[in-house]
């Protein structure tokens, strides 16, 4: 493909490039994949104001996101297995971000560990944890971050039961791989792949392999895992995880005007208005379409991201004009790393600056904190179809 112009230019060679169950784990939802669909549908329901003879010298899409200055609204969200999207998958998309002036986001479940990361970076990042049954895990989990100079946990709060998800079953997710005569078969169209992973250590779970009770290898990871996410995870919980942490918080997975109220009166830093990206409550509302009550629910003080759905500068615009402050994407900067490594990731970021810049400029703003719902044309009842 000579030129990239778009995501889904990426999104075409990640699936050329990559192991079917890897790229299915990253392009897919729970169940029915219906809130997976609408993220990103509601957001082509969305229309833009175009306006005309305004000066548009000058424009900037820099802002703040807790307090860190970032070159445009956007963050690189936790994605679990980034490393076998490509080998030290974390450590290219970390890369990426650092130079293009923006946060990345370490999940709980990344190949490459938090210590990895740190070496191979200059910029504090921010890691993403899962709260587990095992609490001396978690609070070991908390001192590496804070040792590798991690500067803000987001928190996530929608995983403590796993959504089902039909392609991981029927693939028999794995990381690594299991060598089934479907994978062999698959594995051997993707030899770029396959040669890049084995020049590499990295082909587990780096956070977890080594670091929990009893799990010293894979064999005793996928066990581990399956009985460890925290079904009783409550305020009480994350209290103590705050005060463990001691420092920028972010909640993420906030879909409910209630549960922002808590949020907020809680004390978080921010939060994430987040369905998991259709990948846990399948039948939830899109992102998009609950950011404005939740921002309503919240007042103007409230600092708000969004994920789920965004794949383009555009998407980032209409969430700002709809009430966040910032963004983070998962698919879109994962479908560059998996078409391309870090210049993938380099490439996706790009194209959504221009478009953010781009759209900005048309619909007559110079800079992204004069964005609100006078740019957007919104359906008829778009906000109250489901209230």
């Amino acid at each position: 493909m000579a030129v990239i112009t778009c995501i889904d230019d990426l999104k075409r060679l990640h699936k050329r490039r990559t192991p079917k169950m890897f790229y299915d784990y990253a392009e897919s939802g729970s169940y029915t994949e219906q809130t997976f669909r609408e993220n990103t549908t509601d957001f082509q329901k969305i229309r833009l104001r175009q306006k005309v003879a305004v000066d548009m010298e000058g424009r900037s899409t820099a802002t703040k996101m807790i307090g860190r200055d970032v070159a445009m609204p956007v963050a690189l969200a936790p994605v679990g297995l980034t490393g076998m999207q490509r080998a030290d998958g974390e450590i290219k998309a970390a890369r990426a971000a650092e130079k293009a002036g923006i946060p990345f986001t370490l999940s709980t479940m990344s190949i490459c560990s938090i210590e990895d990361v740190a070496a191979h970076t200059t910029d504090p990042f921010w890691f993403q944890l899962y709260v587990m049954k095992d609490e001396d895990f978690v609070d070991a989990t908390l001192e590496r971050a804070k040792k590798a100079g991690c500067s803000a946990l987001v928190l996530t709060l929608d995983l403590q039961i796993l959504g089902q998800r039909h392609k991981d079953l029927k693939n028999g997710l794995t990381a690594p791989p299991k060598l089934t005569l479907p994978v062999l078969l698959d594995l051997a169209t993707k030899w770029q792949w396959g040669f890049e992973m084995l020049q590499t250590k990295r082909r587990f779970f780096g956070n977890i392999v080594g670091h929990a009770k009893g799990v010293s290898d894979a064999s005793s990871l996928g066990s581990w895992t399956a009985e460890q996410f925290d079904p009783k995870l409550d305020w009480s919980k994350i209290a103590r995880i705050r005060d463990q942490w001691g420092g920028k918080l972010i909640l993420k997975g906030i879909l409910d005007e209630d549960d922002a109220r808590l949020a907020r009166d809680f004390g978080a830093d921010a939060m994430i208005v987040s369905n998991h990206g259709g990948r846990q409550l399948d039948g939830a509302l899109s992102a998009i379409r609950m950011l404005p009550k939740i921002r309503e629910a919240v007042g103007p003080e409230m600092e708000i991201f969004m994920d789920s759905g965004i794949r383009s500068g555009q998407d980032v615009l209409k969430a700002l004009a709809l009430g966040a402050n910032s963004t983070f994407i998962g698919r879109a900067f994962i479908h560059g790393l998996g078409a391309m490594g870090e210049q993938g990731v380099a490439t996706a970021l790009e194209i959504i600056r221009k478009e953010l810049d781009i759209t900005m400029a048309l619909c007559g703003e110079k800079n992204v904190h004069d964005l609100g719902r006078h740019n957007v044309l919104l359906p008829t009842g778009f906000l109250d179809e489901y209230a």
